[in-house]
């Protein structure tokens, strides 16, 4: 949980120190953020790829296996992040066309140029981490998600003001901590996974350091679907805030802050899902099914409790929370309501995430990405435009359309984990059968 929450404390710290410069620098952090994280839970959803095949393999203690998923884990994910960080330099030729503010526009161009820079670092992070994920060494990526979001504020701090002897480069700062903070945790996850002793048998097992092509193709066919659902569930959430750029300047700022607040406990429940895939993928490889299917209801029950608690949470600190990032009461106020809603889609968030995180670990991922894409962008996407615009509700009507859509996807992907697991409907093979034969018997 603390390694996912990684990647969003990054934004809550930009945007925290951002927001007191002004609510337009914190309208153009929210919209390099919309525009950028799609194509990062692109790339992470990718590198996912390779969590239930290391997983699988682990259950198994196929070392010749594992040693190609290393080799071929670092070099798709250093691949995928070249092509991340230079589709990002094009990112900003398209902001004039969405419709925004134009004082918001000038400043999110050059800092999504430079934040998109940090995306190659972050693979290679990725790259390393999933492998080690796998074989469930989380505590690792723990600690230097961390110690990474530690320096970044530091650095943010540092550059944003022009403390410490830095240069004050305003809202530039951000995006040049993040880069850097990135690069010095990619350096990190290199360095133990390719020195730890844990890890000596499954280096030793690595036949040549140049990728088999057969084996970046499985982690791919794996990782696309992850990442393309991702995708398209950030492309909603990032849609969603240039349609409350539509509306003006306080409302997308406004978004900006409880989206923020909405994505950490959203990463908090994604930790929970790559805990079940992790769980889920070991022991489908061991072959026992139904174990496999106690580790994913155990995380939908975790999950479940879990984000009741967080709904709760935001429910009495929703006039709090926007003044940690601004304190113009305009936005202030118009984050508190929609700091309900996001409140009242806690669970349906929660669940259907950890549904997204058991189905990868019986490497299902191709009709989760079909449910996605209908949910987000058929339903709640048309329904949040209809309610803020048509009925006027404004951006609580957004939002609206956001609570239907999450609700959607989280009860079929249940429904579907219900039946992917079922011992008379076991339609994914399993590596040992011979296992699951006694525990079906009784």
């Amino acid at each position: 949980m603390l390694s996912q929450l990684g990647h969003v404390l990054v934004n809550f710290v930009d945007s925290v120190i951002v927001g007191h410069i002004g609510k337009v620098p914190l309208a153009a952090v929210g919209v390099g953020v919309s525009t950028t994280s799609v194509l990062l839970v692109l790339g992470v959803g990718l590198s996912m790829g390779s969590v239930p095949l290391v997983a699988a393999a682990d259950g198994r203690r196929n070392l010749p296996e594992l040693g190609r998923l290393l080799v071929a884990s670092v070099w798709t994910n250093a691949l995928v992040g070249l092509g991340l960080a230079g589709l990002g330099q094009l990112v900003p030729l398209l902001l004039p066309l969405l419709g925004q503010p134009p004082e918001v526009v000038v400043l999110a161009g050059p800092w999504v140029r430079v934040i998109s820079l940090s995306l190659f670092p972050l693979m290679v992070f990725q790259g390393f981490r999933m492998f080690a994920e796998g074989l469930g060494l989380t505590r690792q990526a723990m600690w230097l998600s961390v110690l990474g979001n530690v320096l970044n504020g530091l650095l943010c701090y540092a550059l944003v003001y022009g403390r410490w002897g830095a240069p004050e480069l305003g809202l530039m700062g951000s995006a040049w901590a993040t880069l850097l903070a990135r690069t010095l945790m990619a350096g990190a996850m290199a360095a133990y996974v390719l020195r730890a002793p844990r890890l000596r048998a499954e280096r030793a097992a690595v036949a040549s350091w140049w990728a088999a092509g057969p084996t970046i193709r499985r982690i791919a066919d794996l990782g696309m679907p992850i990442g393309v659902q991702m995708a398209l569930e950030v492309g909603a959430f990032g849609l969603s805030l240039l349609m409350a750029g539509w509306l003006g300047v306080t409302p997308e700022a406004a978004h900006k802050v409880a989206i923020d607040v909405a994505s950490m406990t959203y990463m908090a429940a994604s930790g929970i899902a790559a805990a079940a895939t992790i769980r889920v993928g070991n022991l489908r490889g061991a072959g026992d099914l139904p174990a496999a299917r106690r580790a994913g209801f155990a995380a939908y029950w975790l999950t479940f409790a879990f984000m009741g608690i967080m709904g709760l949470l935001l429910i009495s600190t929703r006039h709090v929370v926007p003044y940690i990032y601004i304190s113009d009461p305009q936005v202030v106020a118009q984050a508190a309501t929609l700091l309900l809603i996001a409140a009242l889609f806690q669970v349906s968030d929660g669940l259907q995430v950890v549904g997204l995180g058991a189905l990868r670990g019986l490497e299902d991922v191709k009709v989760p990405s079909v449910v996605a894409l209908l949910a987000y962008w058929v339903v709640a996407l048309p329904v949040g435009y209809f309610l803020g615009f048509k009925l006027h509700l404004g951006a609580p009507g957004v939002w609206t359309g956001l609570l239907v859509g999450l609700t959607i996807v989280a009860i079929v992907l249940l429904l579907r984990f219900r039946r992917q697991t079922r011992l008379d409907f076991a339609p994914v093979p399993l590596a040992d059968v011979r296992r699951q034969e006694p525990i079906a018997a009784q």
